[in-house]
């Protein structure tokens, strides 16, 4: 049974060190977002994407780019008041891949702007791409 735990033990730290999960995760959102013909081929050429850029230090590939992003904000502000609640934004996180479900965001109290998501959305999927 000691040998089970170790083994997995070594498994979730391995997945952790690599941050496996987190890619895995918005590689599945990317997939969902844009349902690609041929997913994957669609998944061969994120990775191939990412192989170069970290190669050659260009860019790392951006999938959400500021169109996909402001017409995610506008699906949740169904009122067009400019803000979404920190819920919206949080669940907007989990499902683009970019928040664990147990990731502790400080809520300011105030409502999530186009300007801090957008902003948000670039520096997570930056901090993704460059752990790579």
């Amino acid at each position: 049974m000691e040998a089970n735990s170790s083994r997995e033990l070594e498994a979730r730290n391995y997945l952790e060190k690599h941050q496996i999960i987190e890619l895995l995760n918005f590689l599945t959102s990317a997939l969902l977002f844009f349902r690609p013909e041929k997913p994957r081929e669609y998944l061969i050429s994120i990775l191939e994407q990412l192989r170069i850029a970290k190669l050659t230090g260009v860019a790392f590939p951006f999938f959400m780019d500021n169109s996909n992003i402001v017409a995610m904000f506008e699906m949740m502000d169904s009122s067009n008041k400019g803000i979404i609640s920190f819920i919206q934004y949080k669940e907007a996180l989990k499902t683009l891949g970019l928040c664990t479900a147990d990731e502790v965001l400080k809520d300011d109290g105030h409502g999530i702007t186009l300007e801090k998501f957008r902003r948000e959305v670039n520096k997570r999927t930056q901090e993704i791409w460059s752990a790579f």
